[in-house]
């Protein structure tokens, strides 16, 4: 009887501080230091409104206002590092090669035409910009704007060299790098540890376990940015889906998109970005989840959602 009481008084003890400090975690954690906070994200600067990756992309999501450009690096075969998000040039450019065996020089340019990877049934059409643009260019034309770097592969060299361009341009403080691969993540930290780094696949699986057994909130967290999507939304084409794949797809959803995760992260001084969200009803249920910020191919749209519901976009700097 003895031995059910300590149990019971144990377990209950254990619960209650465990909720405690889910909902009032800077009694255990000292929050992290934000240096800027991004509503409006323009993933691979509004993919849906202009070419991808590109600078007239980049440049019209800045002059919406955007509060991050979310953009993807690989390096050429001349150790330039370039902004582009696919490894091999076919899809973006109609040229089978790969970005690392070709001189930055002798890049292709990109198609006319892009399909949206996040939208279905829909191509972005290009217009005099079709250039691959080097990442020092997208840090000196807008040396204010935050910027969200996805280390496409797993390569030392790229990864020095993008954090010896964070240091040269003085932007260590509104940079955020990472990739899904946990190894590359670790390499990013390792290389240079002032840079805030995002949550890779591993370690989100290991964040939503850690909530879902009370332990979250007792546990030290490195990450300053958890990037994740809407599982709901990642499927192109339902009406193809098996119904185990319907089943998987609302079970993540169920488990990933958390308000009193989301709560407990930014109280922590992490700031949660789900993408890609295209649709106003979805970037409703981010900021209704209590998502940080939304990333959208279509830079446009989400601005003036934002306006119609009172949510602004914070950076109000142009990138002169």
């Amino acid at each position: 009887m003895c031995a059910a009481v300590y149990v019971l008084s144990t377990v209950m003890g254990y619960v209650l501080t465990s909720a405690l400090l889910l909902k009032c975690p800077t009694l255990l954690h000292r929050r992290k230091r934000e240096p800027f906070l991004s509503r409006h994200i323009s993933h691979r600067g509004g993919a849906g409104e202009n070419l991808e990756n590109t600078m007239a992309a980049f440049k019209h999501a800045v002059d919406l206002g955007t509060d991050m450009l979310e953009l993807d690096c690989h390096m050429t075969k001349d150790e330039q590092v370039v902004v582009s998000h696919d490894a091999n040039l076919e899809r973006s450019t109609g040229i089978s090669a790969y970005i690392s065996d070709v001189a930055y020089a002798d890049l292709p340019p990109y198609l006319c035409k892009l399909g949206v990877t996040f939208q279905r049934e829909c191509v972005c059409e290009g217009g005099e910009d079709k250039h691959i643009p080097l990442l020092r260019d997208v840090f000196e034309a807008f040396p204010n704007t935050p910027v969200n770097i996805d280390i496409k592969v797993n390569n030392d060299t790229l990864i020095k060299k993008v954090s010896e361009l964070v240091v040269k341009y003085d932007r260590e403080h509104i940079t955020v790098w990472g990739n899904s691969s946990n190894q590359i993540v670790q390499k990013c930290y390792k290389e240079n540890p002032r840079i805030p780094v995002l949550f890779s696949m591993r370690r989100v699986l290991m964040l939503v376990g850690l909530f879902y057994t009370g332990l979250l909130p007792f546990v030290p967290l490195k990450e300053q940015f958890l990037e994740i999507p809407m599982p709901s939304i990642v499927t192109k084409d339902p009406d193809k889906m098996t119904r185990s794949q319907h089943v998987i797809t609302w079970l993540a959803d169920t488990l990933l998109m958390r308000r009193a995760l989301f709560n407990h992260l930014t109280a922590r001084g992490i700031q949660v970005y789900v993408w890609v969200l295209n649709d106003e009803k979805d970037f409703k249920r981010a900021f209704d989840l209590g998502a940080t910020g939304v990333m959208t191919d279509f830079p446009t749209k989400l601005r003036d959602f934002m306006e119609k519901n009172g949510t602004y976009c914070l950076n109000t700097s142009t990138g002169s």
